[in-house]
């Protein structure tokens, strides 16, 4: 009861994902990112597991289609379920059961993928990934925003708005960035507002956090001044 956008920049390497959804709290459940990995989304008769299971399959070795493939396989209620993942290579795989309510469907290209349920109709994933295709250049959270506005604008989920959340990964488990709009009658334009707000000072501060390769910045003095001198 949800659409989505997986997408990777092949410049940064980043991963992003977006959601949007008539349900509340629609980024507790379906998206999932993780740097140098991949993105996920798991929608419809919501299968939590798939998601982050299909991520932990990317980074083991496995090739998206095989990794998607065998988590529905093993799913009793895959009749139910929409999937789909994105892997560090560009290539993606997706699933829409048999028993997703209409308008349903997934549509990818290389570095992207879509998928949605219970949408106006097809033109919402082809708006979606044309306008994410079209941003090519721009911040990957602002290709997402774009995306999701752009299938909005031709109808988006038919049952109306509700929630709606954004994730986005460059090198590290965690994500740079994550938002969610969980109930508001105008989800995407309050994550617009919320995107807004995270670039003037959480944007700035994500770099000072540790990594894997790194112990992080904690000196506060450092930290509040290269923020001072961003803003």
């Amino acid at each position: 009861m949800t659409w989505s956008i997986l997408l990777r920049d092949p410049t940064t390497g980043e991963f992003g994902v977006a959601v949007a959804s008539r349900f509340l709290a629609a980024g507790a459940l379906c998206p999932r990112v993780e740097g140098g990995v991949g993105a996920a989304s798991t929608q419809a008769l919501v299968n939590p597991f798939l998601a982050p299971d299909a991520l932990a399959r990317l980074r083991a070795g496995q090739g998206p289609r095989q990794a998607l493939a065998e988590l529905v396989a093993a799913d009793a209620g895959e009749a139910t379920r929409q999937a789909h993942v994105l892997a560090a290579d560009g290539t993606s795989a997706q699933h829409t059961g048999s028993g997703c309510v209409g308008w349903c469907g997934h549509l990818s290209a290389p570095d992207v993928s879509t998928a949605g349920n219970m949408l106006a109709g097809p033109e919402v994933l082809r708006a979606t990934l044309d306008a994410a295709m079209a941003a090519t250049g721009l911040p990957i959270a602002e290709r997402l925003l774009l995306a999701m506005e752009a299938g909005e604008a031709t109808g988006g989920d038919k049952r109306g708005r509700q929630s709606a959340a954004m994730q986005v990964a460059s090198s590290d488990p965690y994500p740079d960035l994550d938002l969610r709009v969980d109930d508001h009658p105008d989800p995407l334009a309050e994550l617009r507002r919320l995107h807004g707000v995270w670039r003037g000072y959480l944007r700035h501060f994500r770099r000072f956090l540790p990594g894997r390769d790194h112990p992080g910045v904690f000196d506060r003095a450092v930290i509040q001044a290269a923020i001072a001198e961003a803003e």
